[in-house]
């Protein structure tokens, strides 16, 4: 398996590959699948509208992210302390590793490429229902839901 770095690193190489001007440019934007073998699995999306992923984790698997074009926000989520969001732009990359809980801002016209390693199981889905944080379980091709209580509770904007 890979390293939350090694997986930035094939995302990054991942890009070397893909015309941008032959990227179809209708609807909210979705999601191509690059590859996927025992030891990991990447997705092209585009985002041609603004999309929250939501607070989500990714049940094990590390990510690296690497930014075609556009522009992308990474955050964990902040117990206590001063929220610590990353801003990337294109040609610039992040990783998170498998044990970590983020969301991700898509400002519309974002294009990235996600490598996971192991390849996804399952993905958590993060809310506050009842006054509870919840974790709801979901399938890995299926989007992530916003976490609009949460990102309230949390007093992000």
């Amino acid at each position: 398996m890979y390293k939350p770095e090694e997986c930035a690193e094939l995302a990054r190489r991942a890009a070397e590959s893909v015309d941008l001007g032959e990227l179809p440019r209708s609807g909210p934007g979705g999601y191509v699948l690059l590859w996927s073998d025992e030891h990991s699995i990447a997705w092209l999306n585009t985002w041609w509208e603004a999309r929250d992923t939501g607070f989500h984790d990714h049940d094990g698997s590390a990510v690296g992210v690497y930014v075609l074009a556009g522009r992308v926000s990474n955050e964990g989520l902040p117990i206590e302390g001063t929220r610590r969001v990353g801003w990337y732009g294109a040609g610039e990359s992040f990783s998170f590793p498998g044990t970590g809980i983020h969301r991700m801002d898509h400002e519309a016209g974002a294009i990235t490429i996600h490598v996971y390693s192991p390849p996804l199981r399952g993905i958590g889905h993060y809310e506050v229902v009842d006054g509870f944080l919840r974790r709801t379980p979901g399938s890995p091709d299926e989007a992530s839901p916003p976490s609009p209580a949460l990102r309230e509770a949390l007093g992000v904007g």
